[in-house]
């Protein structure tokens, strides 16, 4: 058997050493590659899981939405909103700011005292019959009856100035009539009755 050569078995060695490289370089980018891989499809995963509670927020932000236009409905119902053209139809009752009724003088309290006097005048004594009667005649000097007469006034207004009636308006004028009412004129009645006020001869001051 003829002796190898020892420049081809050299060479032959440097051939399979240079294979071997290559074999550990593709080895290792697939195992690179199987990293990268695995990174891309839990990313994909995640996003995917974003997408999924995206859609089921947009679902419930849809839901919401319906709730709320259908609530806008409903107050729209019970209290339209006021347009600023006169002809549009009935406006709602706002109940007025509260008067500064404790200041003696002012036109704040004048004004106040006007829309008393008007309401007085017009709804409560020729509708109220007994129970408006009892109201003494210088109710306008007691600071008691203008602080009941205007709570009193502007409640009324809100339940029968609406251009629409509903169940929850309905309970609150019942409620008005017959608890609301009677306790007011009671309070209104003690308060001016039995004054100094109210003796024959004694003159309401404006």
């Amino acid at each position: 058997m003829p002796a190898a050569d020892p420049e081809a078995l050299a060479a032959a060695l440097l051939t399979l050493a240079d294979h071997a490289a290559r074999l550990a370089d593709l080895d290792a980018r697939q195992h690179a590659a199987a990293g990268h891989l695995a990174a891309l499809t839990a990313l994909a995963d995640g996003m995917r899981t974003a997408l999924d509670d995206q859609a089921e927020i947009l679902a419930g932000l849809t839901a919401l939405t319906g709730q709320v236009t259908g609530l806008a409905a409903r107050i729209d119902q019970i209290a339209p909103a006021e347009s600023e053209d006169d002809d549009a139809g009935p406006r709602v009752h706002r109940p007025a700011p509260a008067p500064r009724l404790w200041r003696p003088d002012g036109p704040d309290r004048d004004q106040a005292l006007a829309r008393l006097r008007a309401w007085v005048d017009q709804v409560y004594r020729p509708g109220y019959g007994q129970l408006a009667a009892a109201l003494g005649p210088c109710w306008e000097q007691h600071p008691l009856a203008l602080y009941t007469l205007d709570w009193l006034s502007e409640l009324w207004q809100v339940l029968y100035l609406q251009p629409r009636r509903d169940a929850a308006t309905l309970a609150g004028q019942a409620e008005w009539q017959t608890r609301l009412l009677e306790a007011a004129a009671g309070q209104l009645a003690r308060e001016t009755a039995r004054c100094g006020h109210a003796r024959p001869g004694a003159r309401s001051q404006p």
